[in-house]
């Protein structure tokens, strides 16, 4: 079955409400590469646009990309080596892109902080951290040890945590924003919080955990960010009838 391009693409920005979530200029949220056909009959999901997935998703016979880090995060760049071959195999391929950073982070059902605090088992949480006029992250209301909830972040997303015991030992008050939000650590100490819970950050973002006296879980950007593709994807699928899978290329960071 083939379903329009502009369809699902309409659908799915809609969804995330692209046009009014602030991002990076970077992300140029959207459909970033469309193919020649305009249809898509088999969806694939990878949290990178890179090289390695392009070609996977080609091999998979995938005509619709969905990523969470798109094509355009290096700026403007020769088309050369492997940035050429991205490009030249992805348009062979008929493999359209489509990717969308914040709004996905930030989606209340779809959002990667959604699935991460479902995953992680909590019930309750509520938006909070100012960003550009958003709430950026959630905020749970928990009673556990932080080595235990070193261990539920292990089991969510299937990826080694590294903990930096910088606060108390059990955790009242969990703050989670995925992907690389350990800089902004200061900022999030104010909110009240004692522990925080993104993918990674700075090396410094550890020693001024311990020195603001706040628990830092640092879950892994890529494997933090996994959620939110997948659920896009499925989300398309069920709506469409297109069938989708994932493509796992994890980075380690």
């Amino acid at each position: 079955m083939a379903v329009p391009l502009s369809d699902l693409v309409e659908s799915a920005s809609a969804e995330l409400r692209l046009g009014e979530v602030p991002d990076y200029p970077q992300a140029l949220n959207g459909l970033q590469l469309a193919n020649a056909s305009g249809e898509v009959t088999r969806i694939a999901a990878a949290v990178d646009a890179c090289l390695p997935v392009i070609i996977e998703a080609a091999e998979r016979g995938a005509d619709l990309l969905v990523v969470h880090h798109g094509m355009f995060w290096s700026g403007a760049q020769p088309i050369v080596g492997g940035y050429f071959e991205k490009l030249r195999r992805a348009m062979e391929s008929e493999l359209a892109i489509y990717s969308a950073h914040i709004p996905l982070d930030v989606h209340p059902i779809l959002g990667n902080n959604a699935r991460l605090v479902e995953a992680l088992g909590f019930e309750k949480a509520e938006p909070f951290f100012d960003w550009k006029g958003i709430k950026l992250g959630l905020r749970a209301t928990v009673d556990l040890g932080r080595e235990e909830l070193l261990g539920k972040v292990i089991d969510a997303t299937g990826a080694d945590a590294h903990l930096c015991p910088g606060g108390p030992d059990q955790v009242r008050s969990v703050g989670i924003i995925t992907g690389g939000a350990g800089s902004e650590i200061f900022a999030l100490a104010e909110t009240g919080i004692d522990t925080f819970l993104t993918g990674e950050g700075p090396h410094w973002s550890y020693t001024a955990a311990e020195e603001l006296g706040i628990n830092l879980v640092y879950g892994g950007h890529y494997a933090t960010e996994t959620f939110g593709v997948k659920a896009l994807a499925g989300w398309l699928s069920e709506r469409y009838g297109v069938p989708w899978e994932f493509i796992d290329h994890p980075t380690g960071l």
